[in-house]
């Protein structure tokens, strides 16, 4: 705790300026802004689920649209990261290894980058899900987790089609990876220099991420519940 009040005594203005840009970062929505550069200044939130995302992008414009904005979504996540890590790498506290430092504010600027996703504030807050957006949180922090709760998603996509269902699942299994990689993985190597404290609070940061996401498709759930839920077709598209 005398760490933490220490760290936020001295650098309290960089954590308002990785949280304030990854924020920033993650409002801007390119599922809202490709759709209305493909169809005529058309919002996405009108069109199919009404969700501003991949998915619905892909159903409901295009193919290409899709790939930009998945393109997009993973670029600001990734961005927000990168910002993080060169402004915490001028963070030095006694008794903690700046690699640590440097891991708690990419946590926090994915974090932030995706509750601007959700909520963006140049889009009257209503954005998408932010599963892309965390997908390249969790890739860049550690690429093992990432492509562990990547390959959950696949698995899900391959067997039932929804994509909906995949990302819960991915979602709920990232925590759980983030625990088995960090605790059973690094930190009990003889040679690593872990501190269980990052366990802790990395699992707790990818817990907490994992609830929003879920939190986030409750009305996919419900429509996965009474088998409504559409799976991912290459039919062609009405709109």
């Amino acid at each position: 705790m005398n760490l933490l009040m220490n760290f936020m005594r001295n650098y309290w203005y960089y954590v308002i300026l990785v949280i304030v840009s990854s924020y920033m970062l993650g409002s801007i929505s390119f599922s809202i802004i490709i759709t209305k550069l493909f169809k005529n200044k058309q919002d996405i939130r009108n069109y199919g689920s009404g969700n501003a995302g991949f998915t619905n992008v892909l159903r409901s414009i295009g193919p290409l649209p899709a790939i930009l904005t998945m393109l997009g979504d993973f670029g600001k996540g990734a961005l927000a990261i990168l910002i993080s890590e060169v402004v915490f790498s001028h963070c030095p506290l006694e008794g903690i290894p700046t690699f640590y430092i440097i891991r708690y504010g990419m946590y926090i600027a994915g974090f932030c980058c995706i509750i601007g996703h959700i909520y963006p504030c140049f889009f009257e807050f209503r954005g998408g899900k932010a599963v892309l957006t965390t997908f390249s949180m969790a890739v860049i922090i550690d690429w093992r987790i990432g492509l562990l709760a990547l390959g959950v998603f696949i698995f899900v996509l391959a067997i039932s089609k929804i994509v909906s269902l995949s990302s819960i699942l991915a979602a709920a299994s990232f925590p759980i990876w983030n625990f088995i990689m960090v605790f059973f993985v690094d930190y009990s190597d003889p040679h690593s220099t872990t501190l269980f404290s990052y366990v802790i609070i990395s699992t707790l940061f990818s817990f907490l991420i994992a609830l929003i996401i879920i939190y986030k498709h409750g009305s996919n759930i419900d429509r996965i519940l009474s088998g409504t839920e559409k799976k991912l077709t290459f039919a062609k598209r009405k709109v």
